[in-house]
């Protein structure tokens, strides 16, 4: 059995898993706007949650977090699982397939064979959709590759089930009803932007937003010091993996949401959002050139011109950057209607 689902490639997963389910219904919404509307932009740096043994920098919400906001919105009903028992969750998937709806889950990196090895590392939030099955085998729709791919019911398995930091625990989720879906509208796409600027400027604690980029910037001047040459040189290499290949990465998000603000102008007829698109898509620009001088520092390219003092004065003129961004929006929006 396989579903007529157009497999549609995108810059991110769970963007591009949302789309392109959106799109089995008919509803056609495009990759930045699934981004925009799911308030998807953020940052965090999380000593206290580990990823091969080093702080955590996170660049978008929690997985899911995306497609709940975005089914929110739009009036679409959903619905969502997680299990315990591999069978079970094998069981309940075959189910929904039955029915001719698509699942979208979340999986495990590590173990995917149609990756090729040197992307295949220990990251637990990547989302796919499955379209289909025949025998033991089933079509897969993945937005960050060319072409559908298969996996056999035990690779599939494995995956969903796959060990270490935020196991994906056979999460799984699919649209059940879109007869009272929303148009996109102004007051939609004000929330969305609210909400997106009270992540990044308004929350308390120094280790999310705009005060969470300043917070590694703080960390990052005493890891030479505090840990060594060497484990100092492994930290690096973990914030810029996160930055430029971890699920699109901090650039990428921001030149998506940049994309979202250019085609919300247009829904919103609101020509002042065109100014923010530029600003953020130079903060892209800003996390691109940090990461390129980080991967020098970490190959020992540029000998000591570059330092972690110079890495950290790049953070906090990113974090100045994005502060003023959010705030100029957050501004924008409430004198909207």
């Amino acid at each position: 059995m396989q579903l007529d689902f157009n497999h549609k490639p995108s810059g991110h997963c769970e963007n591009g898993v949302v789309s392109n389910l959106l799109g089995f219904y008919g509803v056609n919404i495009s990759e930045a706007m699934v981004f925009g509307l799911g308030s998807g932009l953020f940052f965090a740096h999380m000593p206290f949650i580990k990823l091969h043994g080093m702080a955590v920098t996170s660049f978008r919400p929690l997985p899911g977090a995306i497609f709940s906001r975005v089914m929110s919105l739009l009036g679409i009903k959903m619905k969502r699982y997680k299990f315990r028992d591999r069978e079970k969750a094998m069981a309940a998937l075959d189910k929904v397939l039955l029915r001719g709806v698509p699942v979208g889950m979340l999986v495990g990196v590590y173990n995917l064979p149609y990756f090729p090895k040197e992307y295949r590392f220990h990251f637990n939030a990547h989302n796919i959709c499955v379209i289909g099955k025949e025998g033991d085998v089933y079509t897969v729709s993945d937005p960050v590759v060319v072409d559908k791919c298969t996996l056999t019911s035990e690779e599939l398995k494995l995956v969903r089930f796959a060990k270490g930091t935020y196991p994906p625990s056979g999460r799984m989720y699919h649209i059940t009803d879109v007869s009272n879906k929303k148009d996109i509208d102004n007051e939609s796409i004000r929330r969305s932007i609210l909400l997106n600027c009270n992540r990044m400027i308004r929350i308390p604690v120094p280790m999310f937003g705009v005060k969470g980029i300043r917070f590694l910037a703080g960390r990052m001047r005493r890891w030479e010091r505090r840990m060594g040459s060497k484990r100092a040189a492994l930290n690096l290499a973990q914030v810029i993996r996160m930055n430029e290949e971890i699920g699109t990465g901090g650039a990428g998000f921001r030149f998506i949401y940049a994309a979202f603000l250019q085609e919300a102008a247009g829904v919103m007829n609101l020509p002042e959002l065109r100014k923010f698109s530029e600003e953020m898509t130079a903060a892209g620009d800003m996390w691109r050139d940090f990461s390129y001088n980080a991967a020098r520092m970490f190959k020992k390219r540029d000998g000591d011109t570059v330092t972690y003092d110079i890495l950290a004065d790049k953070l906090l003129r990113i974090a100045d950057k994005e502060e003023s961004i959010f705030r100029g929006l957050e501004k924008l929006m409430k004198n909207v209607r």
